[in-house]
């Protein structure tokens, strides 16, 4: 979408069908879809969905912690903790943001829209928060909490055991053995703005390094972790002394 343009009404009403929600305020939601790139200057200001992003980020994690609850009643906190960083985090709302086809309606600036700005995770998953938070300050809890039951349903079914996290038990099998902390590097940070690749070393005293590649620096850690779990599970365990 170019800048300066609020949403087209036929990409507005087809994402409005997709969200099952009728906005009262279309502002709202045209607020939700401009990245701050494209909010202008002087007269032409307008205004851009961070504040709303705000607001959605804690909506969000209220709907899916009660969610989470309701699902798992018998689970320990630290599970449900687990669970619910992985249903939240930036990977997830992009997948989401993709679903929705939220890229083609969001208005950017002229910079962003040639970097691939549409395409953008951070970018997407940013502006699915505001959207949410547009929901909420549009509805009410009632059409938000439907929206994120539905999108969120079938991730929570696939979650047999809550998630592992490849960063924490490295950490935690370090600590055991006296180790000291893994160190992570970047190695390597290539690729477009809206499709970067970041590649991750893990060291840990003196055992051979791992490395991984992903598509967010959090993510490239948690595979090189992955990957040096990996390694310490086939190899012989140290003498002691």
């Amino acid at each position: 979408m170019s800048e300066g343009l609020p949403p087209a009404d036929a990409a507005a009403a087809a994402l409005e069908h997709r969200l099952g929600h009728r906005f009262d305020d279309p502002a709202l939601l045209r607020e939700a879809l401009t990245h701050s790139s494209a909010g202008g200057s002087g007269r032409r200001t307008r205004r851009n969905n961070e504040r709303l992003e705000f607001l959605g980020d804690r909506v969000l994690g209220l709907v899916v912690a009660d969610l989470l609850m309701t699902r798992f009643p018998h689970e320990p906190e630290g599970a449900l903790t687990k669970r619910h960083a992985a249903l939240v985090r930036r990977e997830t709302l992009a997948e989401i943001a993709r679903e929705l086809d939220l890229g083609r309606c969001l208005v950017l600036g002229r910079s962003e829209v040639d970097a691939g700005g549409a395409a953008n995770p951070a970018i997407l998953a940013d502006a699915l928060e505001a959207l949410i938070g547009a929901l909420y300050r549009d509805g009410g809890l009632a059409p938000v909490a439907a929206f994120i039951e539905r999108r969120w349903r079938v991730r929570m079914g696939a979650m047999q055991a809550p998630p592992r996290d490849a960063k924490t038990t490295l950490q935690e099998w370090a600590q055991a053995r006296g180790l000291g902390l893994p160190s992570y590097q970047v190695v390597e940070a290539a690729g477009p703005p809206h499709a970067p690749r970041f590649e991750v070393s893990v060291a840990l005293a003196d055992l051979p390094p791992a490395s991984a590649s992903a598509g967010s620096k959090r993510a490239a850690e948690q595979a090189a972790a992955e990957q040096l779990l990996s390694a310490l599970a086939l190899a012989p365990a140290p003498a002691d002394g």
